[in-house]
């Protein structure tokens, strides 16, 4: 990390003088959304000159990548405090970039402990419209403010000159500010969407643990537990856990080091094309969602840093972890955490999502609810709010 200066120091200028756009994605999750909402917007306007701070997606998008920042993403205030030095010189050399090439929108893609500073740097230096200049700075899926940090959304509407979500209840979040927002709807449930996961009764139980190399740590050996407890009770169903980047692969790899009776059982595979399974043990992430909207029963299993979790019991008031759980205000995915997260308890649940006929039912309905809430007409996506960013 300590080479991260020069890095991006180094850059070559934008491929064609002034870039229309600039991406900021500090996640893998944030990196594939906005990838999708390039891939739509490229082909109609191929003339758009896009750069971006992401990852490998956007890259294959067709956005100019000028750091990989999703190779750095960490998750808890432990492991960002440990950070500090390393995320202070991505944001000085990012600030300098965008002062000396001076994109016409800027689009900071969720990730908002980084870029919230960022939108609130700009604006101090006068390059924001909001602060007197000539860049749009815009923001496509919200922090979680429904959650924690609620009066973030005054910070926002202070900072930037438009906000894009994905989930409908996200608009009265902000009803009491004059932040304009556009319910955009979900990209997964999108028609051209190609889900990463599939449902097949004679499918392996898929363990994912997520796709941030602290949380990963964490949550891994949790799952690789529960299922050395179903396999030692009897279970006969073979896993697959799906990650998604080298980095990723080399710590899950380690981790199984630990688990010599599961080296036959589990198999580590990249997450390209679509997997199929009959279940699933999941964290809370993104690819949750994506299971619970492709029908596949399963269970949320988290373990966070001990300090971060105690605070976010303070601070978080929400009856869920998981965003399936709260878009239908109930359990789809019955929820474990911490210390609940034992081998016993996630034994029993994967023996339910793979053989309970009820379960699978049960999980249906609820997936049908899901793609009605989370839709939205194609004349009100991504894409067609990202054009009229480009226009105002």
């Amino acid at each position: 990390m300590s080479n991260t200066k020069l890095q991006i120091a180094s850059l070559s200028p934008p491929v064609s003088g002034q870039p229309d756009l600039l991406i900021v994605a500090g996640e893998h999750s944030g990196d594939q959304q906005a990838a999708r909402m390039v891939k739509r917007l490229l082909p109609q306007h191929s003339d758009l000159s896009i750069a971006a701070l992401g990852g490998d997606a956007l890259a294959k998008a067709g956005a100019q990548l000028l750091f990989d920042l999703t190779s750095s993403s960490v998750v808890g205030i432990v492991e960002v405090i440990r950070n500090y030095r390393f995320f202070r010189n991505i944001m000085d050399e990012t600030i300098h970039w965008i002062d000396t090439y001076r994109p016409r929108v800027i689009c900071l893609v969720d990730y908002p402990g980084f870029n919230l500073r960022l939108a609130e740097k700009l604006y101090q230096m006068g390059i924001s419209q909001k602060g007197g200049g000539e860049v749009r700075v815009v923001y496509y899926i919200s922090p979680q403010i429904w959650a924690w940090k609620a009066k973030r959304r005054f910070t926002m509407a202070r900072y930037l000159d438009g906000l894009a979500v994905i989930f409908p209840f996200e608009v009265d979040c902000y009803k009491d500010t004059d932040l304009p927002v556009s319910f955009v709807g979900h990209p997964f449930v999108e028609k051209n969407y190609e889900s990463p996961v599939g449902w097949n009764p004679s499918g392996p139980l898929m363990l994912l643990p997520g796709s941030r190399k602290v949380a990963v740590s964490r949550i891994a050996p949790v799952l690789f537990k529960g299922y050395a407890q179903y396999l030692k009770e009897g279970g006969k169903v073979k896993a697959v856990v799906l990650y998604p980047s080298d980095t990723i692969k080399e710590i899950l790899s380690s981790i199984l080091k630990q688990f010599p009776d599961l080296s036959d059982k589990v198999t580590l595979m990249k997450q390209e094309g679509v997997v199929e399974a009959s279940g699933v043990l999941t964290s809370s992430g993104t690819m949750s969602l994506n299971c619970a909207l492709a029908g596949i029963p399963g269970a949320i299993a988290y373990r966070a840093n001990p300090i971060t979790y105690r605070l976010g019991r303070i601070l978080v008031k929400i009856p869920y972890l998981g965003i399936n759980n709260l878009l239908l205000d109930e359990a789809m995915y019955p929820e474990f955490i911490q210390g609940a997260a034992s081998p016993k308890k996630l034994a029993a649940e994967i023996f339910s999502v793979i053989e309970s006929d009820e379960r699978l039912k049960e999980t249906r309905v609820m997936t049908k609810r899901l793609h009605s809430i989370l839709r939205q007409s194609s004349e009100k996506n991504s894409a067609a709010w990202m054009v009229q960013q480009l226009t105002e």
